[in-house]
């Protein structure tokens, strides 16, 4: 259910087509898929392993090109962008939180979550005070300087939530983010996402958990590449997964 007035779409995919392989093993991952996420408002993505949740992810974001079709990010179409205005674009308006955290184990928790706004020139002063905000915001700041390998699972969630929420970045693309959590602390970082989304971001989240769905504005399911809406909201994606076998 949309919880207030959106603003404009922040980004737009287009008849987005991504294939792997070729001739006869050639393997369709997302078929001309249109889509589009609005400021102001959280999108969940459903479906069945291997349905092209998070190559979606990947291609929205920018890190992996379509075999066709259009993604236009803030303004910009990112197939017209050479690669390092691409990954600046990145940076600046894009946080991911990864499967795998994809955390660096040299930094601590501070240094991996401050380290984006350094690359973008922010001073290392004020980035890890924007560092301390964002990991007081997901309530693991009293860990700030531990090291990912003194972190079990569910705190370098945290961790990576944090760095993708750190800074003015408007659009936040999270796989599955409640993975490592328990459902207490899931139902916590999906109210930090909300609130995020709420203070005018825009939020692309994949999860085979209809509750964490519930948290959405709109949820979305993908089936063999292909993007279905779901008009009744998680109940309904709930009921298409289970036909799908996804759960």
């Amino acid at each position: 259910m949309t919880r207030g007035l959106l603003g404009p779409v922040l980004l737009s995919a287009r008849g987005v087509t991504r294939l792997h392989g070729a001739g006869t093993t050639e393997v369709r991952a997302l078929d001309a898929v249109d889509l589009d996420v609005r400021l102001g408002e959280l999108v969940a993505v459903m479906g069945a392993s291997g349905s092209g949740k998070s190559t979606l992810l990947n291609i929205v974001g920018g890190l992996d090109t379509p075999t066709g079709g259009t993604v236009t990010l803030a303004g910009a179409e990112l197939s017209a962008l050479d690669a390092k205005a691409r990954a600046r674009l990145r940076r600046r308006s894009v946080g991911y939180v990864f499967q795998d955290f994809n955390l660096i184990p040299a930094l601590t928790a501070a240094e991996n979550v401050s380290l984006p706004r350094e690359l973008d020139g922010v001073s290392a002063r004020t980035a890890r005070g924007e560092a301390l905000a964002a990991l007081g915001e997901v309530g693991v700041a009293d860990l700030a300087d531990r090291f990912p390998d003194e972190l079990s699972g569910g705190q370098q969630q945290r961790v990576a939530i944090a760095r993708a929420l750190v800074g003015p970045r408007r659009l936040v693309l999270a796989d599955e983010p409640t993975g490592a959590l328990d459902s207490v602390t899931g139902e916590e970082i999906m109210r930090v996402l909300r609130a995020r989304v709420d203070g005018g971001a825009a939020g692309l989240l994949v999860t085979h958990e209809p509750r964490f769905a519930a948290w959405a504005d709109r949820t979305v399911f993908l089936r063999d590449g292909r993007l279905v809406d779901t008009t009744g909201g998680p109940s309904d994606a709930d009921s298409l997964l289970s036909t799908a076998g996804g759960r």
